[in-house]
């Protein structure tokens, strides 16, 4: 178990995040299925049954395997219902830390997904060996962009790509682990 996994869930006023569970199939499609919420994600909508079997497979899985992808929900700290999810991936060195991030369309814009990112931010600083925090965005997709930024991540590049079929350009975001925090 890291280290990570046994502050969870962890609060953060307005949510916390936590493990997924099989119960949140409902209020996950919710949003994983919005056409909107999925524009530039590199997921894909998928049927009940993948996604139940997603979430198991979350709910189970180690979280911080090098170089293996992982999911956290974000959830409403009155409710805990689930309103979106943070994807982690620890570099096969461990050296930094790529996340990408999904919220309910009618939460957006309310500082939730800031809150959730900063709050993950503060415990991969506080229980892994990374040295920084990647993200990548495509270029079209404004609220991630602001979102990045109002957490101090700075632009490193901008790369042409496709995505989805579709000739676009990703912008490559990177936060540097400060120095009171160096582990």
């Amino acid at each position: 178990m890291s280290s990570i996994e046994r502050l969870l869930p962890h609060g953060t006023g307005r949510l916390h995040l936590r493990r997924l569970r099989a119960s949140d199939l409902a209020d996950f499609q919710s949003y994983r299925q919005d056409p909107q919420v999925g524009l530039y994600q590199g997921w894909q909508a998928q049927s009940d049954s993948e996604a139940l079997a997603f979430l198991q497979q979350m709910a189970e899985a180690p979280l911080l395997q090098p170089g293996v992808w992982c999911q956290l929900g974000m959830a409403d700290a009155a409710s805990d219902r689930l309103i979106g999810d943070i994807g982690i991936c620890l570099a096969t060195d461990a050296a930094s830390v790529e996340i990408g991030f999904s919220l309910r369309a009618s939460r957006q814009g309310q500082g939730l997904a800031a809150e959730g990112v900063g709050a993950l931010i503060s415990l991969l600083w506080a229980h892994t060996p990374a040295a920084e925090v990647r993200a990548i965005t495509d270029a079209r997709n404004l609220g991630s962009i602001r979102l990045l930024e109002r957490l101090d991540f700075a632009r490193v590049d901008s790369q042409d790509a496709v995505f989805r079929g579709e000739a676009c350009v990703e912008h490559h975001y990177r936060l540097l682990r400060p120095a009171q925090v160096a582990r």
